[in-house]
């Protein structure tokens, strides 16, 4: 019995435009006991490969972590699917504000240690024992609070593309190196002021703000759902929008255009833009800003040494890669030396002041 993928990108890519179906971009995760994760993750594939479900689905023992694609036409019967699991009925699924047909181009489920890369000893401290979770509304009252304190518990790449107004969006390259260092920077702030954390879809949040929670932050809030129920939310109930920009997204499209401004800039010649890429050099597949010039001026490379690469036969490019390996710890992201305008950041916590402070409560 198949239990993995057989098809290429451009297979199933060539498929998808022959079936014509419109696909929901969806993604969820749920925190749970799974005695087994191997034997749940074959049992997904066997279910969501005869549905055409694509997508990137992470399991472990503590849940799962999954960004998908899914035909409308099989939505229904794969929500009865998810219901029909114990732990997985009524989940919360959040759709994509933006639907590309080919977000996703092939199944992969795998098990992994953790469903987010946290470095977090679990059984250090009661993970649930979570922060308040509030809507859009009651997220957009907190931003004006005083006392709150919001932080953008992404990485620098995703925040420099969009984020919510007042937000400290710390520079960071991974999910693990934000934890401490927010504990670290916000520690006079644990008892007097409100912690007001976001995320894409809400699963950061989950485990940060049991965290916090144990670390002697008296007040924690999330927001539920993240950006995209929040965007749902926001145009549902017409409320005032405060987040500005894309929201990046892990999948083929890389960002969903919540507003129309433009806060980043293109890495190479420093115009507005906020459209990722990844270096055209298979070798390097660095993730970076380019505006539609410089993709064509630099036939979508990041330097002219990849682009001098990347123009070398298939079987040349190969024999260079052989026995390399890309890294995001490496490549770091944007971060790389080639990219003359990447993000500069002066002090991302600068914590605005409130009725009270440090001083006032002997912090």
């Amino acid at each position: 019995m198949q239990l993995y993928n057989t098809m290429s990108a451009k297979e199933r890519e060539a498929l998808i435009d022959e079936a014509g179906k419109d696909r929901l971009t969806i993604s969820f995760y749920k925190y749970a006991h799974i005695r087994n994760p191997e034997f749940f993750r074959d049992y997904l594939f066997i279910h969501w490969d005869q549905l055409e479900v694509l997508g990137r689905i992470y399991v472990a023992r503590e849940g799962i972590n999954a960004q998908l694609s899914v035909p409308a036409d099989h939505f229904n019967a794969f929500k009865a699917h998810l219901d029909s699991i114990t732990f997985l009925e009524g989940v919360r699924l959040n759709i994509a504000i933006e639907q590309d047909n080919k977000s996703f181009l092939k199944l992969k489920i795998k098990v992994r240690p953790k469903i987010v890369a946290d470095g977090l000893d679990d059984n250090a401290f009661d993970v649930t024992n979570k922060g308040v979770h509030v809507d859009a509304r009651r997220f957009n009252e907190l931003i004006e609070d005083p006392e709150a304190i919001v932080v953008d518990m992404r990485n620098h790449y995703e925040s420099e593309i969009g984020h919510f107004e007042k937000a400290i969006t710390p520079d960071v390259d991974t999910f693990r190196d934000s934890l401490d260092l927010i504990e670290e920077q916000l520690r006079d702030y644990k008892e007097n002021r409100k912690l007001v954390m976001y995320c894409t879809g809400g699963i950061r949040c989950e485990k940060a703000s049991a965290y916090y929670k144990h670390k002697g932050f008296k007040q924690v809030y999330q927001l539920e759902g993240g950006i995209i129920e929040y965007t749902r939310q926001v145009q549902q109930q017409q409320l005032e929008n405060k987040f500005r920009g894309k929201n990046f997204v892990f999948d083929h499209r890389r960002g969903e255009r919540i507003t129309d401004e433009v806060i980043a800039q293109c890495h190479q010649c420093g115009k507005p833009c906020d459209t990722h890429t990844n270096c055209a050099n298979e070798g390097c597949h660095l993730l970076f800003i380019q505006c539609e010039a410089c993709a064509e001026a630099m036939d979508a490379c990041c330097s002219e040494s990849c682009r001098e690469i990347a123009a070398l036969p298939p079987e040349e490019q190969r024999k260079l890669r052989k026995g390399k390996t890309k890294s995001n710890l490496i490549f770091k992201k944007g971060r790389s030396e080639v990219l003359t305008y990447k993000r500069q950041v002066a002090d991302p916590f600068e914590v605005p002041s409130a009725g009270a402070t440090p001083a006032d409560t002997g912090n």
